[in-house]
């Protein structure tokens, strides 16, 4: 994560979450999740606060919780005590092992890496699903020249072939460019079946 997005998430958590958790429900994740998600066990990748996490584990993917940010994870505990949340940073999530999860949900936090962790973030991603575990990934599209916004955030603009390199031993099942009707920004977001 890039350190200066990383002190913003630390230091202004709480305003984080309330503004996250006051959005509209991420209903296009939503049917995404429930079109290609298999039974078995979850990540959430990036899960700041904890409300994917949480809608993830009510719709039956027993879900764990992993971010880069103390502070958000000490939101996401507070709002979600009876799910898991666990310390791990892209690229390496140091913590997971290779094949531990059926499904990864990673919302919208590669645009926080540097361009040169985001191809290895991807790969380590691939890395923890089972054989045809199904990966959702998706990021704010940054036109032109990497940005930072007024908390500092890093929105880097990068060549997709970043992600789709990483993704070729997959099987793409999605791939569309789309305002999310949660924040109303302009994402793109992949839906990636591993091989067998």
């Amino acid at each position: 994560m890039d350190s200066r997005t990383l002190s913003a998430y630390d230091r202004d958590a709480g305003t984080f979450a309330d503004d996250w958790h006051s959005q509209p429900a991420p209903t296009d994740l939503h049917a995404a999740v429930k079109a290609f998600f298999v039974e078995g066990p979850t990540a959430d990748i990036g899960c700041g606060s904890g409300r994917d996490a949480a809608w993830l584990n009510s719709a039956g993917y027993p879900t764990t919780g992993f971010d880069a940010s103390d502070g958000l994870l000490n939101e996401a505990r507070q709002r979600y005590p009876a799910i898991r949340f666990v310390h791990s940073e892209l690229p390496a999530l140091d913590n997971i092992a290779p094949g531990s999860f059926a499904n990864v949900l990673c919302e919208t936090v590669i645009m926080h890496l540097p361009t040169e962790a985001i191809s290895p973030s991807v790969e380590r991603l691939v890395d923890i699903l089972v054989p045809r575990g199904m990966l959702y990934l998706s990021w704010r599209v940054t036109e032109a020249a990497d940005r930072r916004d007024e908390h500092g955030r890093l929105y880097a603009a990068f060549d997709p072939a970043l992600v789709l390199t990483p993704l070729r031993a997959t099987s793409i099942r999605s791939d569309e460019q789309i305002g999310s009707i949660s924040s109303g920004k302009l994402i793109r977001r992949l839906v990636a079946q591993k091989g067998a």
